[in-house]
């Protein structure tokens, strides 16, 4: 065991159950340098400290991002890979050459405050930090900071449902101009399949059905987003309108590899084999011609669970649809409208009681509660939930 000096910086050699640790104290201070041993050592006897952790957290922090991304590969779909990609560039922006050993309390909270100084959300800047601290957790060393890092707060309001009256304007805005068809049709698959934007660029014709009327969504933002979904009539509509779409463009017959909305970004001419990247001028323009600017298209999905939700659909049925892995995270998307609600209890009432008494029998005036217990029975179904309300399931329910 032994603290010796590397130009000012004091290190440490010790020794537990035979395995050799060596690093640096990241300190000028004597007194500091063997407190930090001692901790050190514990850590090592504790089983918290690894050898090859210490190695890692000995990289420079663009080449511990890099193994750390690389790791990542095998544990998360390819969306949520370059979600944590994106998400490090800032980090390797700020901490540069600093070793990820070096990373303390102190550079995490500075590196807070300067997301914050660009008005970055809290949201953003938590999922940067959480990509940090699953790196100092393969160095294990995140249990020494974590005391120290609050997460900022975040908003709770996750996402909204339509009224009718929006549903409809949302419609008939988005079919108003011949060149926010794509984007039309696209919102035409979203209200009837709850898929998200990046299922629904990510579609290839392989993925079609038309047999059977199924999508096969294959690439989705998690695993368990990967499902089958029947087309409603609404939704089947649309992918023919793509279809004959594409044959206009490429002619011919439509190769299972290509994407049902191709690459068509800025004057290159149409390219099947990429997908499109986004539709995001159209929808600002048709969100705003609707009334409904800053609408997100990610609200569609929850729309469209919200009137899954609404109806007599089992949540067993709507977990399937959407990819769901829990009633927990329905719950999350799931915004079942005060109107709904106020319907289903106004069935509690007992203000028609006169109405009830000439309806009833001798034997129901007996319990004096025939009236209730129709009222009951008329509300809830075999499922136990809310009746069906004039939405996407009564229409043409993909269930």
């Amino acid at each position: 065991m032994a603290i010796y000096k590397r130009k000012a910086t004091w290190w440490t050699d010790f020794s537990v159950n035979g395995q050799r640790y060596r690093e640096s104290l990241d300190t000028t201070d004597w007194r500091e340098a063997q407190a930090k041993q001692k901790e050190l050592i514990t850590q090592a006897s504790q089983g918290k400290l690894a050898a090859g952790s210490q190695q890692f957290g000995r990289l420079a922090f663009g080449h511990a991002a890099d193994l750390y991304a690389a790791e990542r590969v095998s544990h998360l779909v390819a969306r949520s890979v370059q979600t944590e990609i994106e998400r490090l560039k800032p980090l390797r922006t700020y901490f540069g050459a600093t070793s990820l050993s070096r990373v303390s309390a102190d550079s995490i909270r500075e590196y807070v405050a300067h997301r914050k100084s660009a008005n970055l959300s809290n949201r953003t800047i938590n999922m940067e930090v959480g990509c940090l601290s699953r790196m100092l957790k393969r160095a294990k060393r995140w249990h020494l900071l974590a005391d120290e890092i609050t997460p900022l707060p975040e908003r709770h309001d996750i996402g909204r449902a339509l009224t009718p009256q929006q549903k409809a304007d949302l419609i008939k805005a988005a079919s108003s101009k011949p060149e926010w068809q794509i984007a039309a049709l696209a919102i035409t698959i979203a209200l009837n399949t709850t898929m998200r934007a990046c299922e629904i660029r990510g579609l290839q014709w392989r993925d079609i059905d038309f047999i059977d009327s199924v999508i096969a969504v294959r690439k989705s933002k998690t695993q368990a987003g990967l499902r089958l979904i029947p087309l409603n009539e609404d939704a089947r509509r649309a992918i023919l309108t793509l279809r004959r779409n594409a044959i206009t463009l490429f002619g011919g017959l439509l190769s299972p590899d290509w994407y049902i909305f191709p690459h068509a970004e800025g004057n290159t001419k149409p390219d099947p084999m990429r997908p499109m990247s986004t539709w995001r001028t159209a929808w600002r323009s048709l969100t705003k011609e609707a009334g409904l600017a800053g609408l997100r298209f990610h609200d569609l999905r929850h729309h469209a669970i919200t009137e899954l939700a609404e109806s007599s659909t089992s949540e067993q049925t709507i977990m399937s649809i959407a990819g769901h892995v829990s009633a927990k995270m329905l719950a999350h998307y799931s915004h079942v409208r005060l109107e709904a609600k106020r319907t289903a209890l106004s069935a509690l009432c007992n203000s028609g009681e006169e109405k009830v008494t000439s309806q009833t029998t001798s034997q129901d005036q007996f319990s004096g509660r025939g009236g209730d217990l129709m009222s009951l029975k008329n509300m809830v179904d075999v499922t136990g939930i809310e009746p069906a309300t004039p939405c996407l399931q009564s229409r043409c329910s993909p269930s």
